[in-house]
């Protein structure tokens, strides 16, 4: 029958689409295979707008046991029979929608991208960005998702270790809301998604279906909220004590070594799952929906197969191990039943009551139209990262002032308020908790470490996207630098607005090219990830903001470097600069360009040979044992970085070197490449000696002292600043 408009608008296709799928299928789909159309070729699962640009970020690992984009993770070999499966995922929209279940169902869900290769998930991480703090709307959306986070994370017993959270006004009604998960396997224990096999056995197992996110895949992710419609029904609903069962009994079965496939149902539901195994495997599948256990009567094929209810696994086995399923399962208390079988046909069938509801070919489901981006920069926009600050006054504030103002900004003040409701303890593994450049944890009966870290910031982007790009790599792999670790892989999750305006085509396509220089530069991979595009609301996009999920790892843990000062008396060093920043123009996209000067705008730029000196530089201090501490200069510049080294253990400072005329610049530019350390006065030569041998500038900025900070004339006593950092977020 021929379809109408408002159905093709449930499903998110356009007319041209569906022309086209009428042309390689040869006949007008029905109803139930029309929405299987719908969510495979939405842009959540078939990347559409996005695939051609992804297949430029580098891949290549000595490492890489997988190939990105093949499974629900990535997998770095990490020795001794060990794995490290790690992935960065969005829950933007449905967090918008229902900001406590939005955020917790993508903990759940990235948890089960990580299980479903057979890897216990050992540590969580978030990046977060939302509307301006003081508004009733972005304070409600904040707390909620923080409580989301929280309650999912804490049920299921696996410690949430960092993140990051932001604050600007576009994501006002479009928070983002970015989960990453990781996960250690033993390499011979790793499992992925396939269903080969004729006569294979396709399970069912965890928590039965509902109507709970019906076209979340293509209703939530692949649209703008251009309008008020109701859409809360689309976002999902979690249960973490099923989840915690679910992954015992899972990994249990995985141990067996029986499984032919295991799949997650997250987006898109039994549909994603299922086709893509069967892809995967090469075979086709026929499914019987009157096997799956429902929670609803009533419930048509088009329910079943689209319901995006959580916690749910598809494992296929031979039939002669069905009975480990079984009696997993029985043990753990956990719903199962045999809904399919793996056939040789490359078709995915569907039957309900005897009746055949669909039948179509896998390849044509997961071989979605390609779109090559047409993107062009708006004069506003290139004058906007083209901007002079030449005739910026100095602010009105004090250098004193200024910094306290400066540290009780949302972005860069403490999220101890946040961190503190998460459990990042379980496991008793942590060795290095939120609140560092990067966080440690321990591989279990090891002296080795993996450190994990997520960054990024749109502010950049938005000045200039091919550098904000490069930046997001840079700044995720020196947090890890900073505690001694070897970054070995990242995943990310280009949040942008619609791919189909150019401004927001031109954004994501320099992004990519700038995060392709960046790896290429550094030697680090990109495993995994996700695109999260169509993040707009009435028109308006957020800020473009590519976030970087990075893992690496400590050789020994404690080698592990620690933040904050030591002791007074040490050496304070600066690397990657000889001479303080002396022009307002150095004050491009930072933030003390709109804390203290109430304007915004012009690029930042970065020198990746630089950068790449600066790393392997700092990473060799910290391996030999040369220096107390390593902090990035990254929001709030130098004059933060200083105050947030003083805080941890109380240590002051003296600066000895002289502010210059725009004491601004020096203390809260934003330029990249540079990193504070602190020496012991004996070991200044042999660390003098290692900088130079990398060809990395450096400069001389003072001592470590007993007291207050005190940046010349300028005296802030570690009480003041640490009201100004502790309280901003706690009081929201």
């Amino acid at each position: 029958m021929p379809v109408t408009q408002e159905q093709l608008d449930d499903v998110a296709l356009s007319t041209a689409e569906y022309d086209l799928i009428l042309q390689r299928l040869g006949r007008e789909p029905n109803a139930v295979e029309l929405g299987l159309f719908g969510s495979m070729w939405s842009e959540h699962c078939g990347y559409k707008h996005s695939k051609l640009l992804l297949r430029l970020l580098p891949n290549e690992s000595d490492r890489l046991l997988v190939e990105p984009g093949k499974e629900n993770a990535g997998v770095i070999d990490i020795g001794n029979g060990k794995a490290v499966v790690a992935k960065v995922e969005s829950h933007n929209h449905p967090s918008a929608v229902e900001p406590f279940q939005g955020a917790a169902t993508g903990v759940g869900g990235i948890v089960r991208d990580i299980f479903a290769m057979g890897a216990r998930p050992v540590a969580l991480l978030n990046s977060l960005r939302f509307g301006i703090i003081d508004e009733p709307s972005s304070a409600g959306l904040f707390h909620g998702v923080v409580a989301g986070i929280s309650w999912y994370g804490n049920c299921i017993g696996v410690p949430d270790i960092g993140g990051e959270i932001s604050f600007a006004d576009c994501y006002s009604q479009n928070p983002l809301v970015n989960a990453m998960c990781v996960g250690i396997v033993e390499t011979s224990e790793l499992t992925y998604a396939k269903a080969s096999g004729v006569g294979n056995k396709v399970f069912l197992i965890g928590a039965q279906t509902g109507r709970d996110g019906i076209h979340g895949a293509s209703g939530l992710a692949s649209r703008t909220f251009e309008d008020d419609r109701e859409l809360r029904p689309t976002v999902q609903v979690g249960n973490p004590f099923l989840e915690k069962v679910l992954i015992e009994a899972c990994l249990e079965i995985a141990s067996k070594g029986i499984l032919i496939g295991m799949q997650d149902l997250g987006a898109a539901g039994l549909t994603s799952s299922v086709i893509e195994c069967a892809s995967k495997g090469e075979a086709g599948i026929e499914l019987d929906l009157s096997q799956v256990p429902l929670r609803e009567a009533g419930m048509n094929a088009y329910d079943i197969m689209l319901s995006e209810s959580q916690e749910r696994m598809l494992l296929i086995v031979e039939e002669k191990d069905e009975h480990v399923i079984i009696e997993a399962c029985d043990k753990w208390d956990l719903d199962y039943a045999h809904i399919g079988t793996v056939t040789d046909t490359n078709r995915v069938e569907i039957w309900l009551n005897g009746t055949k509801e669909a039948d179509l070919p896998v390849d044509i489901l997961t071989d979605p139209p390609l779109y090559a981006l047409d993107g062009s920069q708006s004069p506003e926009a290139k004058a906007f990262g083209a901007k002079d600050l030449g005739i910026l006054a100095l602010p009105a504030l004090t250098a004193q002032e200024s910094l306290l103002k400066m540290l009780a900004h949302p972005d860069i003040a403490s999220k101890e308020w946040v961190y503190r409701q998460y459990d990042h303890m379980v496991q008793t593994n942590t060795v290095i908790p939120p609140g560092a450049d990067a966080a440690v944890i321990r591989v279990t009966d090891s002296n080795l470490g993996i450190a994990a870290a997520t960054d990024g910031n749109g502010r950049y982007c938005q000045a200039d996207p091919f550098n904000g790009g490069a930046i997001a790599i840079a700044e995720a792999t020196r947090n890890l630098i900073c505690v001694g670790a070897q970054p070995v892989a990242l995943s990310d999750c280009l949040n942008f607005g619609d791919p189909e305006k150019p401004g927001v085509a031109f954004q994501l396509e320099q992004c990519i090219q700038g995060m392709r220089a960046a790896c290429l530069a550094l030697g680090v991979p990109i495993i995994s990830g996700n695109v999260s595009l169509y993040n707009e609301t009435r028109g308006e996009a957020v800020y473009p903001t590519p976030v970087i999920g990075s893992v690496g790892l400590v050789d020994d843990i404690n080698l592990a470097l620690k933040p904050g000062f030591k002791q007074a008396g040490d050496l304070v060093l600066l690397l990657g600069a000889s001479t303080l920043d002396n022009d307002p123009q150095d004050l491009g996209a930072s933030l003390a360009l709109e804390e203290l000067h109430n304007t915004s705008g012009r690029k930042l730029t970065i020198d990746l040979d630089l950068e790449t000196k600066l790393q392997k530089a700092c990473l060799a201090l910290i391996k030999e044992g040369l220096i107390e501490s390593a902090h990035d200069c990254s929001d709030g510049g130098l004059g933060v970085a200083l105050a947030e080294s003083c805080m941890p253990l109380s240590i002051g400072f003296n600066l000895e070197t002289p502010l210059p005329e725009r004491w601004d610049a020096a203390l809260f530019s934003e330029t990249q490449s540079r990193v504070l350390i602190s020496v012991r006065s004996e070991k200044l030569k042999d660390v003098v000696q290692m900088i130079t041998q990398n060809q990395v500038p450096w400069m001389s900025l003072g001592r470590t002292a007993d007291g207050d900070l005190t940046l010349g004339e300028t005296s802030l006593s570690i009480q003041e600043m640490t009201d100004a950092f502790i309280s901003r977020l706690a009081s929201v």
